[in-house]
């Protein structure tokens, strides 16, 4: 019970710090903070409008955060999830233009694959790196990443694109019937319920099966897997197929629900807001939903901060980074071990502990 009050509240006591430091960066610039946070508070979960915004950015969220999770539980750190994610919308897009599909639910979950399938593969291939060649996964998915970007923007703006789209180059737009709508009429797609199944049921497969339990044993002592048998280096790679075909689910969802077809939008960041989230949450599939829609609600809330208080709309991202920072020193604190700290401290002194 200690141990798992212990993993709450250290992520929430950054958050926490982070909301501060925030408020002091901001006060510096002539704004109150408490209006600052109560803005933030209105603009991600105040009304329902608010709430639909909200729940509209945490649903890719959820999906690249996986993409960060599930290669971290194999012991490998990806942050590529921004290119796994474009080239799945341009997958979506372009296989939705180049074959006849039905147009119903079954060509959308025919597009929607097409997009994971392509994330899976660009993920797998740093993971390979990393197995065959010795690369480290950081720097290659990242780079890669901005290898995925290039190749989006180049056949975006050229083989691929709708000849109408003018200032702004795009993909033809998906069929009406390829599209994904509201939930219940809302502004909410049902990439969010993906998105939250997703997480849950691949938070199940790591605690309840065998392959899941291998996966955790890889990437935990990895020493101990080579002596059980255990095919590390399928294992490592499955996972970064699962992680990649997220993210590319991901951005199939956001073109198929959001843009209709693939173009600049695309590129709006969840791919390395999916890192903040995944860590925050510890690599749990579970714990990833909430975190998610939290995160989504700061994204909300940054044009009505921009509105209301004249910050800029990036400020959200100085938010951001100031929680990832203070997520990554948490995690020193956590390896503390605060009563032979204490000990130590007391015998310097001189006082009984």
């Amino acid at each position: 019970m200690r141990h798992a009050l212990k993993e709450f509240a250290l992520p929430v006591f950054a958050i926490a710090a982070a909301l501060l430091l925030f408020g002091v960066l901001v006060a510096f610039a002539g704004v109150d903070p408490v209006e600052v946070w109560a803005t933030l508070f209105k603009g991600a979960f105040g009304d329902w409008f608010s709430w639909q915004n909200t729940l509209q950015r945490a649903a890719p969220l959820m999906l690249t955060a996986l993409c960060v999770a599930l290669p971290a539980r194999a012991g490998l750190i990806v942050i590529g999830g921004e290119g796994a994610l474009v080239l799945g919308g341009l997958a979506c897009a372009a296989l939705a233009h180049a074959v006849p599909l039905p147009g119903n639910v079954v060509g959308t979950a025919i597009v929607c694959i097409a997009g994971a399938l392509a994330g899976a593969l660009w993920i797998v291939l740093a993971g390979w790196l990393r197995q065959y060649r010795g690369i480290n996964e950081t720097i290659s998915s990242l780079l890669l990443a901005y290898i995925a970007i290039g190749i989006f923007k180049h056949l975006v703006e050229g083989p691929l694109r709708d000849p109408a789209s003018l200032n702004k180059p795009s993909t033809y737009a998906l069929n009406d019937g390829l599209l994904i709508g509201g939930i219940g009429g809302s502004d909410v797609h049902w990439g969010l319920a993906i998105g939250v199944v997703a997480c849950l049921g691949l938070g199940w497969w790591l605690r309840a099966t065998a392959s899941g339990f291998s996966v955790r044993v890889v990437g935990g002592n990895p020493r101990t897997a080579q002596l059980v048998g255990l095919p590390a280096t399928r294992l490592i790679l499955g996972s970064c197929a699962l992680g990649g075909a997220c993210a590319g689910l991901a951005g199939a969802v956001e073109v198929a629900a959001v843009h209709t077809n693939a173009n600049a939008s695309l590129i709006a960041g969840y791919g390395y807001a999916g890192i903040l989230v995944s860590f925050i949450a510890r690599h749990n599939p579970v714990a990833i939903v909430p975190v998610a829609i939290l995160f989504g609600g700061f994204g909300a809330a940054g044009s009505l901060l921009q509105r209301r208080l004249g910050l800029p709309d990036a400020s959200v991202l100085v938010l951001q980074g100031i929680a990832f920072v203070l997520i990554l020193a948490s995690e020193g604190l956590r390896m503390i071990d605060w009563k032979a700290l204490r000990a130590r401290l007391f015998r310097a002194s001189g006082s009984p502990a």
